[in-house]
């Protein structure tokens, strides 16, 4: 498992929030019954893959290099071309650079958040956090929009997203791995796929005991609403547990050596060719997290030798991978973190960084009718603050939404019947799309 904490003291441990197949029942089934999906909309986008950069990574050592600032902003890593002319990245996502005609860069995002915490809220809703409401992340959102096929989760997290369906309930939460993939090496999920010795008799046989107490308690309790539910989503649970595709959708061995070299070793890499299946087998949405960014030290050492390293093989190969199976068109891609860094480098011993700066950031986003090899957006000289107005993540959100066909200004009921839309005060970026 990795372990990343962040300097505001948040830890970032992979868990598993979803049961196992339990001695008597299938408790799949407790986080199934809480994650039905509402009616199916038209859309233009079919699938969304949210990739949450935990930390916050440095706009300018990245996407918004600035080689002509003075030397205390400028950072320590030179700018390379990319295929599409007059565009540059950082050398040390050389990968990315090559296919930059199939994603856009988002420069100049902007917001005052400078927490952790809060940023993270901010940018996994597209609404700034309030002490008197919890909003939804997008894959709950799409989870109650879009509805799966019955034998897979509607939104699944790698390893795990700490952000939840907030006033929509539980019951739209995500599907934690609570693990990621490692090149070259077996992976499954404890509640879809089989655990130790258990054969697919042996669920049977379990799954018929539970359909028997269960017409015992109808017996007992009339016609309950309640048994009525966990009847149902048991039933789903016992089709996905026993489902020959939602267990080969989270089993990368069966790509071939040469599809999964496009994502490189790391763990990173790997998930993001789980979301390539997972996304192709019919989930709707999958979150992947990379924490790791909170470069307060060492900024340069570290994203040349740690974190760059996969993300560039990562996403480089997931737009390559879509691509190739016919999916980047039906599949939104959304890369951010929380916030950017100090374009003015710190002095912290022993070795200088950058600390936290919402002001100016970058987004990235590519597939489901967004139009590629562009640039939205713009920062100054120095990568302090964007020219003109910039975009909020507000405004992301909205053309995240409207890139899968939701109508970002929909209004949701709360339990007390309070009416929240998806997204409060966000935009479409119409630039985005073709």
């Amino acid at each position: 498992m990795s372990f990343h904490k962040t300097c505001d003291g948040v830890g970032r441990r992979d868990f598993l929030k979803v049961g196992a197949i339990g001695a008597t029942g299938l408790t799949t089934a407790n986080w199934l019954r809480m994650a039905q999906a509402g009616e199916v909309k038209d859309r233009k986008a079919k699938a969304a893959i949210f990739i949450n950069l935990e930390g916050g990574p440095s706009h300018m050592d990245t996407f918004d290099l600035k080689p002509d600032a003075p030397a205390e902003y400028r950072g320590e890593f030179n700018a390379i071309d990319t295929n599409v002319p007059g565009i540059q990245i950082s050398e040390h996502l050389p990968k990315l650079a090559q296919v930059m005609d199939k994603f856009t860069i988002l420069r100049g995002v902007t917001h005052a958040l400078g927490a952790h915490a809060l940023g993270q809220q901010y940018v996994a809703t597209g609404n700034r956090p309030l002490a008197s409401l919890q909003y939804p992340t997008y894959g709950s959102v799409v989870a109650k929009e879009f509805t799966p096929p019955q034998d897979l989760p509607p939104f699944v997290a790698i390893p795990q997203t700490k952000h939840g369906a907030g006033f929509l309930g539980v019951k739209y939460a995500a599907l934690n791995t609570g693990g990621q993939p490692q090149a070259g090496k077996p992976f499954s999920v404890r509640g879809v796929s089989l655990a130790g010795e258990l054969t697919i008799a042996e669920v049977e046989k379990r799954n018929n005991l539970l359909a028997s107490l269960d017409k015992t308690f109808q017996k007992t309790s009339g016609n309950d609403q309640l048994l009525d539910g966990l009847d149902k989503f048991a039933q789903q649970a016992h089709a996905m547990i026993t489902s020959k595709r939602a267990r080969e959708a989270f089993d990368i061995s069966q790509e071939s050596a040469e599809y999964q070299k496009m994502f490189g070793e790391s763990n990173f890499g790997m998930s993001c060719l789980l979301a390539t299946r997972l996304v192709e087998a019919g989930v709707p949405f999958v979150t992947i997290s990379l924490g790791g960014w909170d470069t307060h030290n060492d900024n340069w050492g570290r994203l040349k030798n740690r974190q760059l390293p996969p993300l560039d093989e990562g996403v480089s190969g997931l737009l390559k991978g879509l691509e190739s199976r016919g999916l980047l068109q039906s599949t939104v891609v959304y890369v951010t973190g929380e916030f950017g860094r100090t374009p003015k480098i710190n002095s912290r011993p022993p070795s200088p960084g950058r600390d936290h700066y919402p002001r100016n950031m970058f987004m990235l986003m590519a597939g489901g009718g967004v139009k590629g090899g562009q640039v939205i957006g713009k920062s100054d000289e120095k990568g302090t603050f964007p020219v003109d107005k910039g975009h909020s993540p507000d405004d992301v959100a909205a053309s995240f939404y409207h890139a899968l066909g939701i109508d970002a200004t929909k209004e949701y009921q709360t339990n007390i019947g309070r009416p929240i839309t998806i997204v409060r005060d966000g935009h479409i970026i119409r630039e985005l799309f073709a």
